[in-house]
């Protein structure tokens, strides 16, 4: 990976075989990131994105491997406890035009990703709801 820090923007460059969401965390400790929005596109030969159901409270993961192009990745960067907490969701296209996506556990660079993170000022916590077993959005005063 390769970025660079334009004011309250970061505009970075992952390469073949690196891992999409590990790379964002590593990114946004170094520049002690609390709170931003992440746009990207590029390209993922292996991945894995899932979707929540909320009645069955079950997590449901789904893997992928061969050409794919990111449509749209999209995702914030928060703190749970004080610490780095990020939420991605990605969209690819296959040879045939279909689209698959959901909330990104991993995804594994074919070509290039370009990502661009979008800096705001303050830090938004996340709280963990029991009821929906997942963490939300607390604005701290």
């Amino acid at each position: 990976m390769e970025y660079r820090r334009f004011g309250n923007t970061i505009v970075a460059r992952l390469d073949r075989g690196e891992e999409i969401t590990a790379k964002i965390k590593e990114l946004a400790e170094k520049e002690q990131i609390k709170l931003a929005s992440i746009s990207a596109l590029g390209s993922v030969n292996d991945f894995t994105v899932g979707v929540f159901d909320l009645e069955e409270k079950q997590f449901y993961p789904n893997h992928f491997t061969g050409a794919f192009e990111i449509s749209s990745l999209f995702g914030t960067i928060t703190t749970r406890e004080g610490a780095y907490y990020g939420h991605v969701h990605m969209n690819v296209g296959n040879k045939k035009g279909q689209v698959l996506g959901g909330h990104l556990i991993q995804g594994v660079v074919a070509a290039t990703c370009e990502m661009f993170i979008t800096i705001l000022d303050g830090t938004v916590e996340r709280k963990y709801i029991e009821d929906y077993e997942t963490s939300i959005l607390e604005f701290l005063e």
